[in-house]
């Protein structure tokens, strides 16, 4: 993880799933919620790509209940390429083959080992390029 930062952020239906990673990733960088009151959604997936835009090594992993709300959201910027996994072989295709930089995960439909796995690959894979490079100058 040598000069990349790792964000994370969450509405109030991926709180507790939020919770529950950073005691498994203390060196990711908590961007809220910090609570199980509701929230907007769209708040905190544009504080979390307003920070991975700043270097492009950097990461952001993004959780609400369905993932799909913040997914929109983060996709709205340009330059982010946010994925929705709801497995770990999804999590690695989307690094792999649209070289994602923001990994979404359903809070409310995923339980905490599978999100270990997902981040884990997530983090672990590498951009193929080839012929998925000329894909993603369409974008």
């Amino acid at each position: 993880m040598k000069n990349k930062n790792i964000y994370i952020a969450s509405d109030h239906a991926g709180f507790d799933l939020k919770t529950k990673l950073l005691e498994n990733f203390p060196k990711f960088y908590d961007l809220g919620t910090n609570t199980k009151e509701s929230v907007d959604y769209p708040d905190f997936a544009h504080k979390l790509t307003k920070q991975v835009l700043k270097n492009k090594k950097n990461i952001g992993i993004l959780i609400c209940g369905t993932g799909v709300g913040m997914s929109i959201a983060a996709n709205r910027k340009k330059g982010i390429r946010a994925g929705l996994a709801s497995n770990s072989k999804i999590a690695r295709l989307i690094r792999k083959h649209n070289d994602a930089n923001v990994l979404v995960l359903p809070g409310r439909y995923m339980n905490t080992s599978e999100a270990k796995k997902s981040i884990q690959a997530f983090l672990s894979t590498k951009f193929e390029s080839g012929r998925h490079k000329k894909r993603i100058n369409k974008l």
